[in-house]
């Protein structure tokens, strides 16, 4: 998984309190469209936090969440405590440790962009039953649909460390159809949104890798950047982020 087992090491926190979660009506998508029910067991591969995982939780789903990076795998012990149904495993996306045809769904939440494809496609076709889905999923945050959000993402260019380089949206749609081939990749896409004072909305940009974060260079100027964004944009003491989920779903064997 690249770097991305140790790179949110030092974000679990604020990844936690200001990550969005996944809006319901992605499992409405799923029932009608893949036929999940409360019954489908589903792997979650680089489940960090456990975000994702809690959207089928509470569908009553069993879950196994495999996360390689240990701070994030233990948070979402604490987090997913209540949920008898969680299984946590410390593996990667490439070599699960799980059992062979067993899964109904695997998923990934904001994860799939930093697996390495051809050894995750061979693990996915081992772990999941013939019929089952692979179902990939990002809250994509709109850049240009509110000047807010227009200003965010040029100081997220101004000064983010290496937002361009590790952005899921470097993923191509042939980079779906080869992991997908030979079948066909489906597409979907729902909207969700986030309303952030200037606390929340300073936890949401140090929830991500790119960010500079405490101590690190560049990290007084995003900063100060930021607080200039919310202060000429901000409404009764608030902002709004704007999402789309896309999801990313078919068959793999």
């Amino acid at each position: 998984m690249n770097n991305s087992t140790s790179r949110f090491s030092d974000r679990v926190d604020n990844y936690i309190k200001y990550r969005p979660g996944y809006p319901v009506e992605v499992l409405d998508l799923l029932k009608t469209s893949c036929g999940l029910t409360s019954d489908s067991l589903i792997a979650d591969i680089g489940s960090g936090t456990g975000i994702s995982s809690k959207l089928f939780l509470d569908h009553h789903n069993t879950v196994y969440g495999v996360e390689p990076n240990q701070e994030m795998r233990h948070a979402a012990e604490k987090f997913l405590e209540k949920y008898t149904h969680f299984h946590s495993i410390d593996a990667t996306a490439e070599k699960t440790h799980l059992p062979a045809d067993s899964f109904d769904f695997i998923i990934a939440g904001q994860a799939f962009h930093w697996f390495d494809r051809e050894q995750t496609r061979q693990e996915f076709q081992r772990i999941i039953k013939p019929a089952g889905w692979v179902v990939l999923i990002w809250n994509e945050r709109q850049t240009d649909t509110t000047p807010f959000l227009v200003d965010y993402e040029q100081m997220l260019l101004d000064f983010a460390t290496d937002y361009t380089q590790v952005n899921h949206t470097n993923i191509s749609t042939e980079d779906f159809d080869r992991f997908f081939h030979p079948h066909l990749v489906q597409t979907a896409s729902l909207p969700s949104h986030q309303s952030f004072d200037l606390e929340s909305l300073t936890g949401r940009l140090l929830s991500s890798s790119y960010a500079p974060n405490v101590g690190q260079p560049g990290y007084a100027d995003i900063l100060s950047r930021l607080q200039k964004i919310f202060q000429q944009h901000q409404v009764d003491g608030k902002v709004e982020f704007k999402y789309d989920t896309n999801l990313y779903y078919g068959h793999i064997r």
